[in-house]
């Protein structure tokens, strides 16, 4: 924790009124990842009454309540953006911000950032017995017995009431998950890279290099001649993380005998600037939920679209603003949506009756712009970096197609923080940041098609269930009552590979 103050805040956020714990015995909820935040002096964001707009004004502050007018300080504080910040030691006031870059200094900022210092992934220790659990209801006790057991060991060399503990499926179906994916890319490679080309695997945010290592032990065990010519890189944006994965990598015989074909990289994959064309499979497993992305709200009755920004004032308060004029990176977004999406249906702020919203919107006290809609803007330009950059790679990724508590809005994110062992939900992503857990749902239809136009490759969408039930040894992760977990678990889940 920062101070006495922030364990304070803890406190109050827990018992506050819109706060909820989650309930960890629902897969749909064990799907999410159980991560973090919370500040210095919580507020709840505040947002304030209607201000007028002129052909020389281009924003306007937010109105769903009533609170304090910042218009002044909105125009007096600068601009600053998520990669000025990385040398911060503290967390900044009297600035402004886009939305995304808020975002992403809270979950990446290399001195406060959630991932950079705050998260501890959950390790089962020895890997769960399916076949001897009876069913789900006793997996759920296990896993439980477990977290209790890893976090008491934790507690015991640096006790924290607000520590930020959260699973993954490699880490619960380990190694079965890991075996799966490898078997998918070794038939994959031989049946049209074999022997002309090197097995090349990247890796966007590896965890605690779990994968990687069920990945290559599977390999190494399976067909010796592929693991000749593989070559497995991570790419790390938190240093602590990369250290994790280089301790794992060292810490047995066998996961030392990796080493010469692992390459462990520091750096954020936005910052990539190394061209690679040869092929290679590029793996992002549970990463798209934590790229920043931009909000969007609509004029309801002129249908303009306006840009989130986020002002802090002195105090270490949140304010929102929407400006008039869109910033390249999101008026690029809208475009290619625009263009690639012509036929697909998707849920939107203004897919829906104008002369209805029109209505709701002139009634007393209605809100002046419509419900916010949150854009995937990183995930945007990490697609155009694989484009440019990896013009021969095959994506496989999954993530949440949808995430239960969200936010209001479109496509909203869940905003979550853990305290005394507990999840704690928020309504807002405008939460002090480093502390808090922000991750969003993926619409794979849309973001299919955008990846579509901006590399060129062709994909398939499947759910989890789908992908795992052809590509893993299912018996393995079988219990005595029928019950499938690697199966059953993470229906809110959806893969895209490129074919």
């Amino acid at each position: 924790m920062d101070s006495p103050a922030v364990n304070r805040l803890f406190r109050r956020l827990a018992s506050h009124h819109f706060c909820q714990p989650t309930q960890h015995v629902r897969p749909a909820v064990l799907a999410q990842h159980w991560r973090s935040k919370s500040g210095q002096s919580y507020t709840r964001p505040r947002t304030a009454e209607k201000v007028k707009t002129t052909v020389e004004s281009s924003w306007q502050q937010r109105t769903d309540h009533f609170p304090l007018d910042k218009a002044d300080d909105f125009k007096r504080y600068p601009t600053v953006t998520a990669d000025g910040l990385r040398g911060r030691k503290e967390r900044p006031r009297r600035v402004k911000m886009l939305m995304r870059d808020f975002i992403e200094d809270s979950l990446y900022n290399p001195q406060y950032g959630y991932f950079s210092k705050n998260v501890t992934i959950f390790s089962p220790g020895a890997p769960f017995d399916f076949n001897s659990i009876q069913d789900e209801p006793e997996f759920h006790r296990l896993m439980g017995e477990r977290y209790v057991q890893f976090e008491d060991k934790l507690d015991e060399k640096d006790p924290r009431e607000d520590r930020q503990l959260w699973h993954t499926p490699t880490e619960l179906f380990r190694p079965f998950y890991g075996e799966a994916i490898a078997r998918y890319m070794v038939a994959n490679y031989k049946l049209s890279l074999y022997p002309y080309h090197d097995l090349v695997i990247y890796e966007l945010g590896a965890g605690n290099g779990t994968l990687m290592l069920n990945i290559l032990d599977y390999i190494r065990h399976t067909d010796p001649e592929v693991y000749a010519r593989t070559k497995f890189r991570i790419i790390e944006v938190s240093s602590t993380l990369a250290s994790l994965q280089s301790h794992h990598l060292n810490a047995s015989a066998a996961s030392r005998g990796h080493a010469d074909k692992v390459e462990i990289i520091n750096k954020s994959v936005f910052d990539w600037d190394i061209y690679v064309p040869t092929p290679c499979f590029f793996l992002a497993m549970e990463v798209f939920d934590n790229f920043a992305h931009d909000v969007i709200r609509y004029d309801p009755f002129t249908e303009e679209a306006m840009q989130g920004s986020v002002l802090i004032d002195a105090e270490g308060d949140f304010y929102e603003f929407y400006q008039r004029t869109l910033d390249p990176v999101a008026a690029r977004f809208l475009r290619v949506r625009d263009a690639a999406c012509q036929d697909r249906q998707y849920s939107h702020p203004l897919h829906t009756s104008r002369f209805l919203r029109n209505l709701r919107h002139r009634l007393p006290l209605s809100p002046n712009l419509t419900l916010p809609e949150y854009i995937p803007t990183r995930l945007m330009q990490f697609f155009s970096i694989l484009g440019t950059h990896f013009p021969a790679h095959r994506l496989i990724t999954s993530d949440f197609h949808s995430l239960p508590q969200a936010t209001a809005g479109y496509n909203a994110p869940v905003v979550q923080t853990r305290y005394q062992r507990r999840t704690v939900l928020v309504r807002s992503p405008l939460v002090q940041q480093g502390y808090f857990d922000i991750l969003f749902p993926t619409d794979f239809g849309v973001m299919e098609d955008i990846y579509r136009a901006l590399t060129g490759r062709l994909t398939r969408v499947m759910t989890h269930e789908d992908f795992f039930r052809r590509w893993a040894y299912v018996e393995d992760t079988q219990m005595r009552s029928g019950e499938n977990a690697l199966l059953g678990w993470y229906k809110n889940a959806s893969v895209m590979v490129t074919v």
